[in-house]
């Protein structure tokens, strides 16, 4: 037998199917926290995009966009968290963390969770139009880089994008931005 039947076979093994069925069902818990921000954003008339920052099964960092409220271009929910987790640990380093958030990352946050040193990214929908993790730019995976991330996307994906349609369809349904 060659070493990739194994390495196949190893990855149907009941222990794997267990853990990766363990870290399906994390990653849906956190970004069900992610979203209820993302619905906050909704209430505050704001993008609904929501970030949270888990380390140790504990969130250290979490936020919906603010770009709005705060008049300010980076104000996003990824780098609000970012900066809340890194003054929740005293580091800038923020490793053994993984950053759930609703809308694939920007090219701005992508490079902020780059200089973070965030290991793990999940995300729920895609944003083709500026997304830098998948859909435009692969940043994250970026082998020229000192430092990557491991990607999962499409968690939650339908939920995660039905709440950016419908507010994205109420503002051009009321004539506005």
């Amino acid at each position: 037998m060659s070493d990739r039947e194994t390495d196949i076979r190893a990855f149907e093994s009941p222990e794997v199917q267990q853990q990766a069925k363990m870290m399906f069902e994390s990653d849906s818990y956190w970004m069900g926290r992610a979203l209820e921000l993302a619905f906050q954003a909704v209430d505050a008339d704001e993008v609904p995009v929501g970030a949270i920052i888990v380390r140790d099964h504990s969130i250290i960092g979490a936020a919906s966009n603010q770009r709005e409220s705060l008049k300010d271009p980076t104000a996003h929910a990824e780098m609000i968290a970012i900066t809340q987790a890194a003054a929740a640990v005293e580091d800038w380093r923020l490793e053994q963390t993984t950053l759930y958030v609703t809308l694939e990352p920007c090219i701005m946050c992508a490079g902020a969770i780059l200089q973070s040193r965030i290991p793990r990214v999940v995300f729920g929908a895609t944003d083709p139009k500026a997304g830098a993790v998948a859909s435009m730019y692969q940043l994250l995976e970026d082998t020229r880089l000192n430092h990557r991330c491991l990607v999962t996307s499409g968690v939650m994906a339908d939920r995660c994008g039905k709440v950016l349609t419908d507010f994205f369809a109420s503002k051009r349904a009321m004539g506005k931005k």
